[in-house]
């Protein structure tokens, strides 16, 4: 299996600070993610500067590349274990952070040797 780092976008800092709502639902996908034991817990990894990457955003929408508008932050990633990245896109569309404009970034992780 590969590795994919999925990495979380936010148009506002505002969205930054999500209810105890959007906390729990966060939580429950990423618990649901580790119950498939998909779920990598290292610090050791590459993110390739070029090669494979799509980003997903609200209503299913899938974009080729790691392209992010100026006005966007990154507020945080986790790493997937997953056999392709179509199956990482998958995992990432599960994800709550679309219900307040957010996107996520889907790309291979290189490891060290």
């Amino acid at each position: 299996m590969k590795e994919f780092a999925l990495i979380f976008r936010l148009k506002d800092l505002a969205d930054f600070q999500p209810s105890p709502e959007q906390m729990q639902e966060r939580m429950n996908w990423l618990a649901g993610i580790a119950a498939q034991n998909k779920l990598v817990d290292k610090g050791n990894t590459l993110l390739p500067i070029a090669g494979s990457a799509k980003t997903v955003k609200a209503d299913d929408v899938v974009t080729d590349g790691p392209y992010t508008e100026i006005k966007e932050f990154i507020s945080g990633y986790i790493v997937v274990r997953a056999e392709t990245i179509d199956e990482a896109v998958t995992m990432a569309k599960e994800n709550p952070i679309f219900m307040v404009g957010g996107n996520i970034e889907v790309r291979e992780v290189l490891k060290r040797d």
